[in-house]
């Protein structure tokens, strides 16, 4: 690890993945709330996916936003959490180049693709309560379809120019990175030259991902709050409201740690490296994991058919 670090490059053929500095005797500890995380993300969102799938009743957009949310939570958890086991239990702790790249795309694309998702079902919100007469006319299969299209393509498209950034930057410094995953930002700061280009594309996306995306969401939730609230009855209003605080819940779930993360990146300098290697890892854990588990909880439909799935 020394030589690398010495050693003078423009193309590291590998990076090496510290983990957590200074919490590296503890890996061992600290991988098992890790893993149990992953077991509950993987085994909660495939339960989502065979739920929806097995009932009719519950192919409807609500539903298949649900499952994209699902899939998203898959790929983004296991995009990481197999590279940071596998350093925690087996000091393996070198990544190529190429795959460091590939990690951080997969990273922020799908970051990027499930806050589109969550536009998605604002949208699937205000439609169902401000015009519920005319909700399967508007959400029709073929809108259903063009709407996740346009998160996809966002997502991937949007991030796309990060991992070519980061290849067109010349590393003489040093291979080693401090962190647990290939992380964006600090990727780039490895660099030897001035990486202004993708530090501010980067707060570009971010300002797309959480401001424009947030704004969109608030909006809905506005107009959704006043069709709630010029309801005749009180068992009406809460009714509705109902319907939207799985919704409301996953969002604070995911833009939370999300805003702490990214402000702690630019202006928390004063805080400890492991501090900020544990927040890149809540933000990209925590969420997966308590997705499905608010949706089986909050939504009736879900919780009925999670208990027959399991009483029969």
């Amino acid at each position: 690890m020394s030589d690398s670090n010495r050693t003078e490059f423009t193309s590291p053929s590998t990076f090496i993945l510290v983990g957590i500095p200074g919490l590296e005797a503890a890996h061992v500890w600290i991988s098992i709330p890790f893993s149990v995380m992953y077991v509950i993300t993987i085994l909660g969102n495939f339960i989502i996916l065979f739920i929806v799938k097995r009932e009719p009743s519950l192919h409807e957009p609500m539903y298949y936003f649900l499952c994209m949310l699902a899939i998203t939570d898959l790929v983004l958890s296991t995009s990481t959490l197999p590279t940071t086991l596998s350093n925690f239990w087996f000091n393996s702790r070198e990544i190529s180049f190429n795959g460091c790249l590939a990690q951080l795309y997969f990273v922020h694309c799908f970051t990027a693709i499930e806050s589109g998702i969550f536009v998605a079902m604002a949208l699937d919100r205000y439609v169902a309560i401000c015009h519920p007469l005319r909700y399967s006319t508007i959400l029709t299969n073929s809108v259903i379809a063009k709407l996740s299209l346009a998160v996809v393509l966002r997502g991937a498209t949007i991030t796309l120019p990060y991992p070519f950034l980061a290849r067109h930057w010349p590393y003489c410094r040093t291979n080693i990175i401090p962190y647990t995953h290939c992380e964006h930002i600090i990727v780039v700061k490895l660099a030897c030259a001035d990486i202004s280009i993708s530090s501010y594309y980067g707060l570009f996306v971010l300002l797309c991902r959480i401001g424009l995306d947030v704004l969109f969401i608030t909006m809905s939730y506005i107009q959704i709050l006043r069709a709630i609230f010029r309801l005749p009855t009180k068992d009406a209003r809460l009714k509705s409201f109902g319907t939207c605080s799985s919704h409301l819940c996953v969002i604070l779930t995911f833009y939370i740690p999300t805003l702490f993360f990214s402000l702690s990146q630019r202006f928390g300098h004063n805080l400890p490296l492991h501090v900020h290697v544990l927040l890149a890892n809540v933000y990209l854990l925590v969420p997966p994991m308590l997705n499905p588990i608010i949706y089986g909880v909050r939504t009736k439909q879900i919780r009925d058919r999670l208990i027959q799935l399991f009483t029969h």
